[in-house]
């Protein structure tokens, strides 16, 4: 006696469902719902091919409508830390940033940082705000404020 159809379709359900926990990427889940909907297909007789449509139709729908959604509600709680926390901050550039003459300081949290403009032929002066767009190792990309 073989395995039954719904048993397969439960044994995948679960098994997706455990790798998102590990994973939580918010992928496997949406294939999981799929494999759930399939189970119940399974369950009342369907036929396997309706079973296996319904299985992809199911999980790619919901992956493509309902992951960007869950993505921007589960995401927003995260913390930018160290480097990433500096992209976005507005500071004021020391000296005269200047990437044709290799020139260019701002002051941050206490730190002298290497500033460099986002733009090559753009020179900001000493005492305009800039914000930053990128850190490059101990080097701030930054662009003048309002661009």
């Amino acid at each position: 006696m073989g395995i039954s159809e719904s048993l397969i379709w439960l044994i995948i359900t679960v098994a997706l469902s455990v790798a998102e926990i590990f994973t939580m990427g918010l992928v496997t889940i949406w294939f999981a719902a799929g494999a759930a909907v399939a189970f119940v297909l399974a369950l009342i007789g369907a036929p396997l091919s309706v079973q296996i449509a319904a299985f992809l139709v199911v999980s790619i729908v919901i992956l493509v409508l309902v992951r960007p959604i869950a993505s921007r509600h589960f995401n927003n709680r995260l913390k930018k830390t160290n480097i990433d926390a500096y992209v976005g901050r507005k500071l004021i550039a020391k000296t005269d940033i200047d990437n044709l003459h290799g020139a260019g300081k701002v002051d941050m949290d206490g730190s002298t940082w290497i500033a460099v403009s986002s733009m090559d032929n753009i020179i900001i002066r000493a005492g305009e705000t800039v914000k930053v767009v990128q850190v490059q190792g101990a080097k701030l990309i930054v662009e003048r404020e309002g661009v």
